[in-house]
């Protein structure tokens, strides 16, 4: 029980931390900001504290299939932690931050080519953007988008070779996937099979329609207010990070499918192999 509640309470001052690390790093001056963010830390730490202190999940998928939940925790914040060095290494340099930034700028030169997701983030910049946003933006968007590549490769490689996610004991359908509802359309493999292929279908799209999206709304939302370096870290993160969960999402939904079909034909057997001793 002890450990249980502790688990609980690291994983909710981990996600804390995370969502108040950039305001924590960058500074900018916005005291009322910085409070704001502080306070969805404390809601978000409290949230996750409260879906891992129950027994049984309400919102958190995959919980008890590791490391599925972990992989993109790690990604996310390894990736806010180097973004958040370089933005303070604008205005307080140090060789950490330069090499991050050097290295940050590389990856994002590698990924910046014609019609990249990454080239499209950089179109929707203004035209009088000072070119150290330029610059920011491109390595955010680089490294973030580098990032969810990787987490989706290194899953796929966890699921199709090291067995995810009965590696290590029996995997409950129903406890992992607590907002899929098997008993509306029809039969649950092949439900499992449509929900995987639209994630999977919006996850590579995405990278490519949010640009679309916000360029849309370029009149509507300040652009000033979104060239903050927290904003932008959070942005490019999301806009990253969230078509990759969609993609792991659908492989894990594929995989669950695949499991079902697999239980079902070896009871199948096993009831045909009755049927013949009869």
């Amino acid at each position: 029980m002890f450990s249980h509640v502790a688990g609980a309470v690291v994983r909710a001052l981990l996600v804390a931390v995370l969502i108040a690390l950039p305001s924590l790093m960058v500074d900018q001056g916005a005291h009322e900001a910085s409070q704001i963010i502080l306070l969805i830390a404390f809601a978000a730490g409290l949230l996750v504290f409260a879906e891992y202190w129950a027994h049984s999940p309400s919102i958190i998928e995959f919980r008890f299939a590791a490391p599925y939940n972990r992989i993109k925790f790690i990604a996310l914040g390894a990736v806010i932690l180097i973004l958040s060095i370089i933005a303070r290494g604008g205005h307080d340099p140090s060789s950490l931050a330069l090499l991050l930034t050097d290295l940050g700028r590389s990856i994002g030169g590698l990924l910046d080519f014609p019609y990249s997701p990454v080239r499209q983030v950089l179109l929707l910049l203004p035209v009088h953007t000072p070119l150290e946003v330029v610059d920011f933006v491109g390595i955010a968007a680089g490294l973030s988008y580098a990032a969810a590549l990787v987490i989706i490769v290194l899953f796929t490689l966890i699921v199709r070779i090291l067995g995810w996610p009965v590696r290590h004991g029996a995997f409950n359908v129903w406890m992992n996937l607590p907002l899929f509802d098997p008993t509306r359309g029809g039969d649950v493999v092949q439900k499992l099979q449509r929900e995987a292929s639209i994630n999977l279908s919006l996850g590579f799209v995405l990278p490519f329609l949010l640009p679309v999206i916000a360029a849309v709304m370029q009149g509507v939302i300040e652009t000033t207010s979104v060239l903050h370096p927290q904003t932008l870290i959070w942005t490019i993160c999301g806009w990253a990070f969230l078509p990759a969960s969609l993609v792991m999402r659908g492989i894990a939904m594929y995989r669950v499918a695949e499991l079902i079909s697999a239980k079902r034909r070896r009871a199948y057997a096993q009831a045909e192999q009755s049927l013949q001793a009869v």
